[in-house]
């Protein structure tokens, strides 16, 4: 099986480059090095079934001959990350799923998309369990930590979209953006 893992160099892709080229598959491993670490792949630098490319998945990807599959680990994955890095944390979770997902629909390959536990909320529990409740915080990290940018980037998002937006334009009155900004500016989220 000859198989892509975005994110390959970071905790999990690396553990699941071990697992595959240990069972004699052929791995591709890109990874921008964001988060991830050479360290954690460099023992199969030189095999001949595994292949290192530095790359960034929010941008076209490439990968010369077939591919069973596609596996998209590709992702800042703590709470710290997300607050250092959250564009690249955006972008990664939306254009590279997007770039990932086109390359196995051109290659016919299996698409595997893999979430962080933060989906789960704050865990009452250890080990989460699916039958949990949930304890999602709704209220995102940078709002409370720094409302003078989410201020900016509700008007960025009023100014793009909301004045060319009327109640009339769909049934049942106002768009999306037009409810956000006025639930925001009422401090409600």
């Amino acid at each position: 099986m000859r198989v892509l893992i975005t994110g390959g160099a970071g905790f999990l892709g690396s553990h699941l480059v071990d697992r595959l080229i240990a069972g004699d598959h052929q791995v591709i491993v890109f990874d921008n090095l964001l988060t991830g670490r050479v360290n954690n792949i460099e023992h199969h630098l030189g095999n001949d079934r595994f292949k290192f490319v530095k790359q960034d998945v929010t941008e076209y990807l490439f990968v010369e001959g077939e591919l069973d599959a596609v596996v998209h680990f590709a992702s800042p994955a703590s709470p710290i990350d997300y607050l250092q890095l959250p564009i690249q944390t955006l972008k990664v979770g939306s254009l590279g799923t997007h770039k990932a997902l086109g390359l196995a629909k051109g290659k016919r390959a299996r698409f595997l998309l893999a979430s962080t536990s933060e989906v789960y909320g704050d865990p009452q529990v250890h080990p989460q369990r699916e039958e949990s409740v949930r304890h999602l915080l709704v209220v995102p990290l940078r709002r409370a930590e720094r409302p003078q940018e989410m201020s900016i980037a509700a008007r960025a998002v009023w100014r793009r979209a909301g004045p060319e937006e009327r109640p009339q334009d769909r049934p049942g009155g106002e768009r999306d953006t037009n409810a956000f900004n006025k639930r925001y500016n009422r401090g409600r989220p």
